[in-house]
């Protein structure tokens, strides 16, 4: 290790003593509320229906009840079945997860989604809402009526701007509210920052990168009262403004760049980007926020114009994950991202059961639920710009409609095939349907099935159709569903009774159908088999006779008919062919189509169509973006309720439309799906919820914490707003001054509550008091102090080096590949495996609407900033700027990097440190360093020379070698560090440590050899001469060596090369070789090096210490902290 690298650690401890904030922890009351959420999301349905029945509050079985946290702790009659020490050990999880004896519930196996949700549950602790009750229909305050009088659900209203003692101070009406809250404890604000920290604050707050040292001149060169105003509306012009905002908003809309697990389609979005653009460039030009939603929801119902854009918008709904192409947990992400992202509402709880808190019926749920169930996605998302002329797009059009033509057909037939099956063994899927407690649940996951067999969709079909005729007492069914009420046992002894009664029956409510009554009149059945085929031989006749219509009308080319003459034949071509009956299979090319092809062979095919036509639509030559739009379906969706959330159980028919508490009048929805509908209401300036969840998030941003600290839940469960009157105050100018989220950043950044000093610790008397009294700073006596989000400390490192690329929008980049200079919004974001370093600086998950983010403070953090190639190599771009000296001028260059790192002059502690570890680089007697290279190449063995010799062009800070990996994908193991290093398989990448002559002398060489491995062949080691040829060879396997070269003269830039190879064997060839070289002149000036050793002169090079001073630099608190 050089002297640069020993005394690194040293510098950054000095360097940030005494400019440390206070580090931001994540908030606890933030985390149990996000747990309450988890529990009352992905728990609480589970316990319900699958646990409550046996282990309720009227039933124990084993002693064990699981209807609160207490009774869970306890346990059961046979010991405890949580263990908070090792939850995995729980026996709670062994049971559901059947991995011994006892295998919970006994009937019916949990899916992996429950399994997953109850085990990450018991990790957390077993988070249990304390006024929650369990089984009971809605919790005491619901029932009472209290949430009519809570803050968020009542109408927005422009407050009264409070009287304050001190009216200097305000320069906005933010100020008065806030000021008075501060008068009312006795506290009085901060004072206002000094102007290069006001600089700083609005610029990484609008644009999320640092000032250039040029702007912050001007800025504090312009005496003009509305100097700032005008730094203000210049960061808002700024195209950088949309990429910092609206990274925040695609937190909302859960972006990602995949669809996370699905099976047998492609994984990646071809054009997420379209919609991440799309955001980037409504923030720029400031979209009234009423229309950003609108669009977002419904732009393809709206009148664009020639302007096309906007059906990108909708990426907003459809880039969420796809579950597995789970139809149900879909749709309930797109509710939940409209609910909680654009309403502060967690709609979602009331999937299995009325919301514990909020006025959320569970009909609202599915009322919900059948707009979104009404909207698909087209197979081939639309063009939003004019497609080029171009003939290469001509080519790549007609590609498409072929290969999209071949896909429909394919469809075509899948659906013609599924639907004549259901026909033509009605009586086979009747017996199925009636058997459903021997049938796996097909709306859970996907099955598989062998060409032949029966579909499972379909199956689930008809038994959704039998269980509305049973509802609507259809004279068709009655027989059958009198027939299905006997148990098996008992069938044929009760059978005949049945049969009599409902033959002799003389009630007009019960009549039969009756060709169905003639099934009957005949001997009683024997089983429900009997009673399956006795209504398939009635409808395979139907159908002969339908099929046989058609064909004559299209032989004598008349219209085809529409319905059957007789009316009681009509009836029962409506069980096969009416809009609702089993067969007839909305015609929906979406993320649920691969449920109707479960077969191996069939799923194999649909996936070759479809990669084929997804492939040469993103990526053939001339392809232009497309937009992830929703349509309406042809024919709107009729919700139901399902019954503890179990599509299986579909229950009360409910209307589409919206949520009771924004439309008290209950306003049926009848245009399409709703969606549009759907959309106005939410952003009707009457809704109470709108406004103030958005202005809440954009003041969480300036501020670091939001005036109702759960953002994404306003309902009861939900935080009280620290400020409830200015909410309101924004909210209602927000509207008034036509949804402007631009306006509303001048209005809070102009405010002098933002424009205070962020110092927490004052020494006056109100310092001290306004700490005791508020030490969260909730009534904002102060600014917050921040630390940089993941984007904008990625983007700092790359604006600070000169690295950063301007470009505006795109497909997305590996941030990973190596060196990338774009944006970080621009990344591509992996919703399957989000990469460790988007975790280690608190990305959010993107599996789900982020109310926002944490702020941990942990050692990975530190580590990828001293450790990470891609800041070593930002520490050395910046040293390469143009407006950074290159002279000797230790003090001016450190004034220079200062000026770009932090926007200030150096102080003189710093300037002290950084002259005394700069200077170690440049010692008497370490001058030495300069006389080496390293590199790989080529010995030619009949010469006895290094033929070939290629400089290594990656410094780790540790290591030379040949890119950022290692092995490197192409030239493999060769590198070098300090005392050794490894060379390569090939005889043209040996490992090469060169020695260059400074000067005409005579010199010695010792040294000492290694190989400490018992595997492989060992390593040979070789002094090579470019002037004198083969010095010294060795060879060493398991053992150590001295490695001796007579002394011999040298010319001035005479190469000695140190050459290592493999022996022809590549495997367990790491080696040290540490040597030393005496120069024996003795008339050499004292300021000459004399004596060179390759460990203590390695280093990456010239630039190395400076690199290290500036890396340092970047890992201090002033640079990822902002005031």
């Amino acid at each position: 290790m050089s002297l640069c690298d020993a005394r690194l650690c040293g510098l950054v401890v000095l360097l940030t003593i005494g400019i440390a904030p206070r580090l931001a922890r994540a908030d606890d009351t933030a985390t149990a509320r996000a747990a309450e959420a988890f529990f009352e999301k992905s728990v609480r349905p589970v316990l319900v229906a699958k646990c409550f029945d046996c282990h309720g509050a009227e039933d124990q079985q084993l002693g064990l009840r699981l209807d609160s946290r207490e009774a869970i702790l306890k346990g059961s009659n046979e010991g405890k079945v949580v263990s908070l020490d090792r939850p995995k050990k729980s026996s709670l999880l062994v049971a559901i997860r059947r991995e011994e004896f006892i295998k919970m519930p006994p009937d019916e196996e949990l899916t992996a989604a429950e399994v997953a949700a109850l085990t990450k549950w018991v990790e957390l602790g077993l988070p249990w809402p304390k006024s929650a009750k369990v089984e009971g229909a809605l919790p005491n305050d619901l029932e009472a009526g209290l949430w009519k009088s809570h803050w968020a659900f009542q109408p927005i209203r422009e407050p009264t701007v409070p009287d304050v003692k001190d009216p200097q101070w305000p320069k906005t009406p933010i100020d008065r509210f806030l000021l008075a809250r501060l008068e009312a404890k006795a506290l009085s604000p901060s004072l206002r920052a000094e102007r290069r920290t006001l600089i700083r604050r609005a610029t990484f707050d609008l644009v999320g990168l640092p000032p250039t040292p040029e702007e912050v001149r001007a800025f504090l060169a312009d005496d003009s009262p509305n100097a700032f105003r005008k730094l203000i509306d210049r960061l808002l012009a700024s195209p950088r403004y949309g990429e910092r905002w609206g990274r925040y908003w695609l937190d909302v809309a859960r972006y990602a760049d995949n669809k996370g697990y699905v099976f047998f389609e492609e994984k990646n979005f071809p054009w997420a980007h379209t919609y991440r653009d799309y955001v980037i460039r409504s923030f720029n030009e400031d979209l009234p926020y009423d229309r950003f939603l609108l669009e977002q929801l419904a732009a393809d119902q709206l009148e664009l114009g020639d302007d096309r854009r906007p059906l990108a918008a909708m990426g907003f709904l459809t880039l969420g994950p796809r579950f597995m192409n789970n139809t149900h947990d879909v749709l309930d992400d797109r509710i939940d991202v409209v609910t909680r992202g654009l309403l502060g509402l967690t709609a979602t709880c009331a999937r299995c059961h009325e919301h514990k808190y909020d006025p959320i019926p569970t009909e609202d749920y599915y009322s919900l639920y059948g707009i979104f169930r009404s909207s698909v996605q087209p197979q081939l998302p639309p063009l939003f710009e004019p497609p080029p002329q171009a003939e290469a797009y001509k080519k790549f059009a007609t590609e498409l409609a072929a290969r999209q033509k071949k896909l429909g057909d394919f469809v075509n037939r899948v659906y013609d095939g599924i639907a004549d099956d259901a026909r033509t063994r009605a009586a086979d899927y009747l017996l199925s349907a009636h058997a459903k407690r021997n049938q796996p649940k097909t709306e859970q996951f996907m099955l598989l099935i062998e060409k032949g067999d029966l579909h499972p969709t379909m199956i689930h079909r008809w038994e959704g159709y039998l269980e509305q005729t049973r509802k609507s007492d259809d004279p068709i069914w009655r027989p059958w569903h009198a027939f299905a009420e006997l148990a098996d046992e008992e069938f044929q002894a009760k059978a005949s009774e049945v049969t009599a009664a409902l033959l002799t029956s003389d009630d007009p409510n019960e009549t039969i159908h009756p060709a169905v009554r003639e099934l009957f009149d005949r001997p009683a059945p024997t089983a429900m088999k009997d009673v399956a085929q006795r209504y398939g031989k009635l409808l395979t006749r139907i159908e002969t006779r339908w099929t046989a219509l058609l064909a004559e009308a299209a032989q004598a080319k008349q219209p085809l008919p529409m319905r059957m003459p007789d009316a009681a034949e009509e009836a029962l071509r409506q069980v096969l062919h009416g809009a609702d009956s089993a067969p007839m299979i909305p015609r929906t090319l979406g993320f649920g189509f691969l449920s109707l092809i479960p077969d191996r062979p069939t799923q194999a095919e649909y996936k070759k169509l479809l990669k084929e036509v997804e492939t040469h639509s993103a990526n053939g030559v001339g392809a232009p973006p497309r937009a992830m739009i929703l349509v309406d379906a042809e024919a709107p969706y009729d919700p139901r309720v399902f019954l503890r959330g179990n599509p299986a159980r579909p229950g009360k028919a409910v209307p589409r439309r919206s949520l009771g508490i924004l439309d008290p009048e209950r306003t049926t929805f009848t245009k399409g799906s709703g969606r549009l509908e759907l959309a106005r209401a939410i952003v009707d300036p009457r809704n109470p919820l709108t406004a103030r969840v958005i202005v809440n998030r954009v003041w969480m941003r300036h501020f670091g914490k939001a005036i109702v600290p759960t953002t994404s839940d306003l309902g009861l469960r939900g935080a009280p707003p620290s400020h409830p009157e200015l909410i309101d105050h924004l909210a209602s100018t927000f509207i008034q001054n036509g949804w402007s989220i631009k306006d509303l950043h001048r209005r809070i950044m102009l405010s002098a509550v933002y424009q205070q000093s962020s110092q927490s610790q004052r020494a006056d008397e109100d310092g001290k008091r306004a700490a005791t009294v508020d030490p969260e700073n909730r009534l904002l006596w102060r600014f917050n102090r921040q630390r940089l989000d993941f984007e904008a400390t990625r983007d700092s490192l790359l604006a600070v080096s000169g690295s950063l690329q301007h470009v505006l929008g795109g497909k997305p980049v590996n941030l990973q590949a190596g060196f990338v200079p774009r944006r970080t919004v621009y990344g591509f974001v992996d919703r399957m495996d989000l990469p460790n370093l988007f975790r280690t600086f608190d990305f959010p998950d993107p599996a789900a609407s982020s109310p926002g983010r944490d702020t941990t403070t942990v050692a990975p953090q530190a580590l990828f900033l001293m450790n990470n190639d891609f800041v070593a190599q930002c520490a050395q771009r910046l040293l390469q700027r143009s407006g950074i000296t290159t002279d000797s001028d230790v003090q001016l260059r450190v004034e220079q990097i200062y000026q770009h790192l932090f926007n200030r002059e150096p102080m003189a502690r710093e300037r002290s440190l950084a002259q005394a570890f700069l200077s170690s680089g440049s010692k008497p007697g370490s001058g030495g360093w300069k006389d080496w290279q390293y590199g790989y190449g080529r010995v030619d063995e009949s010469a006895g020379r290094v033929a070939t010799f290629v400089q290594f062009p990656h410094w780790t800070g540790s290591y030379w070698q040949c890119g950022s990996k290692l092995p490197d994908p192409k030239l493999g193991w060769v590198f070098l560090e300090a005392t050794g290093g490894h060379p390569s398989a090939s005889p043209d990448r040996l490992a090469i440590r060169r020695w260059i002559a400074p000067r005409n002398t005579t010199i010695t060489i010792t040294g000492n050899l290694a190989h400490a491995s018992d595997k492989g062949n060992g390593v040979r080691a070789r002094v090579i001469s470019s002037r004198g040829g083969l010095l010294g060879e060795w060879t060493r396997h398991d053992s150590t060596s001295d490695t001796p070269v007579k002394t011999f003269d040298v010319i001035q830039n005479e190469a000695v090369d140190f050459v290592v190879d493999s022996r022809g064997q590549i495997g367990y060839d790491n080696f040290d070789w540490v040597v030393d070289i005496q120069a024996l002149d003795k008339t050499s000036a004292a300021e000459q090096t004399r004596t060179w050793n390759s460990k203590t002169d390695f280093r990456g090079n010239g630039q190395d210490c400076w690199q290290q001073y500036v890396q340092a630099l970047l890992l201090t608190n002033e640079f990822v902290f902002v005031d």
